[in-house]
């Protein structure tokens, strides 16, 4: 029989019908979230992506504000767009459009966001506390693959689960995460032995690689469940000769679905469900720099306690 399919799209559509609810919460307790993203020059996918968050947050009833950075302008530019992103009071969130030009450093600039407005979870702050179970704001796609993983229903306590690629944003968070909720975790990495032999003991299989078709019928246990991160482009020639470009992820999807349980599709798997988190992210960076407002200010005019404030940080 073949996999259930796992529905990113669907669930991402759930996540947005109740960040609407939280966005006209948080709006009649004094705090409107904003989503402000930083892009360098105008790229083609870029600027696709920007277009598609303004629409989301307008759908969201979240504040949306696009700072487009000169790319002759280089690092120093984009430093300043964030110190003042990071002192605007009225942006809640902020996230930074990549790729970068080559001679600006990304990781520096990333680190140069507010930990309590850095809606990706990519900041330093963001990423160690992780590991103590208590993120400021945790990284989106880590997220995004646990939100998926609770779809199928999976018991994690006791499970084995392996996941396959160990980045400081995807897949050591998602480690993390998974080690918490009492799986016994492998992680597997470009210097992994015989890659099968580990990933066919798995009843959860995560894949964040970047590689093509990585995954085959043979590194899955049968009744696995699958979850691939990977975004990749691929081109093909067809009868006339015509180049063909086609998203697919790390895992053989055909092959696959034919011996896993649960799949997740590329695209429409763990995308939608990432961009969904970012929105999450960003109301909950709102309710947080709330909190830490009226912690400062137990006499705040929205008349909460700051002992009630601190109960959500």
């Amino acid at each position: 029989m073949a996999a259930e399919i796992i529905d990113g799209k669907a669930l991402a559509e759930r996540m947005r019908a109740e960040i609407r609810h939280q966005v006209k919460t948080l709006a009649a307790e004094g705090r409107q979230p904003k989503l402000a993203a930083i892009i360098v020059g105008e790229p083609a996918a870029g600027m696709v992506y920007a277009r598609s968050q303004a629409r989301q947050c307008s759908d969201m009833g979240i504040e949306y504000e696009l700072v487009q950075v000169p790319e002759a302008c280089g690092a120093g530019c984009l430093c300043e767009q964030i110190d003042r992103l990071n002192r605007d009071d009225s942006v809640t969130g902020i996230m930074l459009h990549l790729p970068l030009p080559p001679e600006i450093d990304a990781p520096s600039m990333q680190y140069r966001i507010d930990p309590y407005k850095d809606v990706e979870g990519v900041n330093p702050a963001n990423i160690g506390m992780v590991f103590y179970g208590q993120p400021i704001i945790a990284p989106c796609t880590a997220l995004a693959v646990v939100e998926l993983i609770k779809e199928t229903g999976m018991q994690l306590r006791g499970a084995n689960a392996v996941v396959v690629g160990q980045g400081a944003i995807v897949g050591l968070p998602i480690t993390v995460f998974l080690v918490q909720q009492f799986a016994t975790v492998t992680g597997c990495h470009v210097a992994t032995r015989d890659l099968a032999a580990h990933t066919r003991q798995a009843d959860l299989l995560v894949v964040a690689v970047g590689k093509a078709g990585l995954i085959g019928a043979e590194h899955v246990k049968p009744g696995a469940v699958v979850i691939d991160v990977g975004i990749n482009q691929t081109q093909t020639t067809d009868a006339n000769g015509k180049t063909i470009s086609k998203t697919v992820g790390d895992v053989d999807f055909d092959a696959v679905r034919k011996v896993a349980s649960a799949i997740t599709p590329v695209p429409g798997g763990v995308g939608p469900v990432t961009v969904a988190m970012l929105l999450r992210n960003t109301v909950e960076a709102a309710r947080k720099q709330l909190a830490r407002r009226q912690l400062a200010n137990p006499k705040d005019t929205t008349g909460q306690s700051s002992c009630a404030a601190s109960s959500r940080l």
